[in-house]
């Protein structure tokens, strides 16, 4: 029975030498049995791992331990490091014989190898991880360096353009015709034109690098809130406007308020030209989760363009019908994305549209 034992079974004496084997140690080892008595286990392991096992040996026969339990690194007769479970108990001594020691080895190769494989790719990733990270704080430095020549050296070319023409237009306004006069004008709006559009992509581009700051956050208010600053804004306006009340949500108020400006604030000029121009803010639960929508009874689009609709720039509309930026709905995508949502488009052409979007928890 010993010896079919698909696991080595020693036994030392009382000096820690080998006094039994049996025989799957010469096919875990590939030592001959005869050969490997009357030696200590500690000859046939790593020289790295000789003195811990040696130490083990002499505390379980000083009577310091009664169990000992470790892995060491087998070096068999061909050179092969084997990992090995090697266990020990202490036999007390008897009248008539001295203390030894009882143990077993167990070949845990497949086992550490994989263990250490493991490990080795989770270094791997975590280096992965740093590079990427380092990667992108320093794509985040750029960033931050781009918005700031943006920001401030894009704007003195600017000013010294709309400055010129108009004191230009000032100093030769009884000179001019008015094609000349028209052509400084549309100058002086293209370059209040140019300073909207580096503003919208400086906030575009701070809305990938701001920390969220998620908290419970009532969209009804909100959303009520820019319903008032649209009426403030355009008081001769009649729109009737539906908020569900209560609608909540657990994330970032700030950027909840832009993405409901954005939103709203298209729905208002888009159904401009509707008879009866109306705008809703409601919410359903879909599948358990709230989808929010935002929709208008007015200009629509054509959904063969969806999609387009959330990149920047992206207009479908003349901008001489519909002013903007075209950077609104691409800032409303990225919020919705930076709260693990979705954002989707319903609507026909004249027959007005439906925003959808999800956040995550």
């Amino acid at each position: 029975m010993l010896q079919s034992v698909q696991q080595v079974l020693f036994r030392t004496d009382d000096d820690g030498h080998l006094s039994f084997l049996n025989d799957y140690w010469h096919v875990l080892s590939g030592f001959n049995v005869g050969q490997s008595l009357n030696r200590p286990l500690t000859d046939f392991l790593h020289p790295d791992d000789r003195a811990r096992a040696q130490a083990a040996f002499e505390q379980l026969l000083a009577g310091a331990l009664h169990e000992w339990a470790d892995e060491l690194r087998l070096r068999t007769l061909g050179g092969e490091i084997r990992w090995v479970g090697v266990s020990g108990r202490l036999v007390s001594a008897t009248d008539t014989a001295p203390a030894w020691i009882a143990g077993t080895i167990d070949d845990i190769s497949s086992r550490k190898i994989a263990e250490l494989t493991l490990r080795n790719l989770n270094q791997e990733l975590e280096a992965r991880v740093r590079a990427r990270t380092a990667e992108l704080e320093a794509a985040n430095r750029e960033l931050e360096a781009f918005s700031y020549s943006v920001s401030h050296d894009l704007r003195a070319p600017l000013r010294a353009i709309d400055g010129f023409s108009r004191i230009l237009a000032d100093e030769t306004a009884e000179l001019l015709d008015a094609r000349q006069r028209e052509h400084l004008g549309r100058i002086r709006k293209a370059a209040e034109r140019m300073a909207i559009l580096i503003d919208a992509l400086i906030g575009l581009a701070t809305l990938t690098r701001q920390a969220l700051q998620r908290e419970t956050v009532d969209l009804s208010q909100l959303a009520e809130s820019v319903i008032r600053d649209l009426h403030a804004e355009d008081p001769t306006r009649n729109v009737d406007v539906v908020i569900t009340r209560g609608l909540s949500v657990n994330a970032d108020p700030a950027l909840m308020h832009v993405l409901l400006d954005n939103l709203l604030r298209n729905a208002w000029k888009f159904c401009a030209a509707a008879a009866a121009p109306r705008i809703a803010f409601r919410a359903e639960r879909e599948g358990g989760r709230t989808v929010f929508c935002v929709e208008d009874n007015g200009a629509g689009l054509d959904m063969r363009y969806a999609e387009r609709l959330f990149e920047p720039f992206t207009r479908l509309h003349a901008s001489e019908d519909y002013p903007g930026t075209g950077i609104g709905l691409a800032t409303v995508k990225r919020i919705v994305t930076r709260h693990e949502g979705r954002i989707w488009v319903d609507a026909q052409p004249g027959e007005g549209a439906r925003f959808h979007f999800t956040l995550g928890h």
